[in-house]
């Protein structure tokens, strides 16, 4: 089941943020295949990174929580907020993604 991570930083998150990010992309690349969609929520300027909003399939929320409670972020302090929730993919993706090279 693919549940979704909405995850808001603290207001004061940015530096730790930037500081953690390569080992938060480390984390996610573990789980690379089992990703639907990942990256940062951002302020209106498109820039900087406010959040995260994550979709990713697991067996049951019991892992996807798991999962979220080791996930370097959360670890750090970054995270305001977080909510998981399990989501149902009903229409295909044709927008938000990269141009292919």
């Amino acid at each position: 089941m693919i549940f979704v991570f909405h995850l808001l930083d603290r207001a004061d998150a940015g530096e730790l943020r930037l500081r953690v990010r390569p080992e938060h992309k480390a984390y996610l690349a573990a789980v690379a295949d089992r990703i639907a969609f990942a990256g940062p929520l951002t302020s209106d300027n498109g820039q900087t990174m406010i959040g995260s909003l994550l979709a990713i399939d697991f067996p049951d929320r019991a892992a996807a929580e798991r999962w979220q409670a080791d996930e370097p972020f959360t670890r750090a302090g970054v995270y305001q907020s977080a909510s998981v929730l399990p989501f149902v993919n009903l229409w295909p993706q044709t927008a938000g993604f990269p141009p292919a090279a």
